[in-house]
Order: structure tokens, then C-alpha cells, then sequence
């Protein structure tokens, strides 16, 4: 069975456990559709980002 050699410090500890603290996921508006998405993604309703069409919009079927 593996065993740690040394203990870990307080700070390396600290740092595995700052993940613990993150906070929850940003979502914005989009300007020309209304729906939510995460920044820096593309508008799945739409196919449009940053003003460009990358994917077929979606149909309402």
C-alpha cells in the first residue's frame, strides 16, 4: 500500500482544497436571441458567434 513519505503542509493542502470554493458556472444573455449561454460559447439557438454563423440554427420541430 502506498504511504505518503512526509506529511502534507498546511498550504499544499490549501491548495488542492481551493477547487472546494469555486463558484457556480457565469451565464449571460445573448444580445440577439435572449437566450442564456456561458460566455466565450456559441449560441446553440442561433448558431451565431461573435457576430458570425457557425452552425445551422436549430428548427423548432
Amino acid at each position: 500500500m502506498a504511504v505518503p513519505k512526509r506529511k502534507t503542509s498546511r498550504m499544499k493542502r490549501g491548495f488542492r482544497r481551493s477547487a472546494d470554493a469555486l463558484n457556480q458556472q457565469a451565464y449571460v444573455e445573448d444580445k440577439d436571441s435572449g437566450e442564456l449561454r456561458r460566455p466565450h460559447h456559441i449560441d446553440l439557438k442561433s448558431g451565431m458567434y461573435r457576430g458570425r454563423q457557425i452552425l445551422e440554427p436549430k428548427s423548432s420541430v
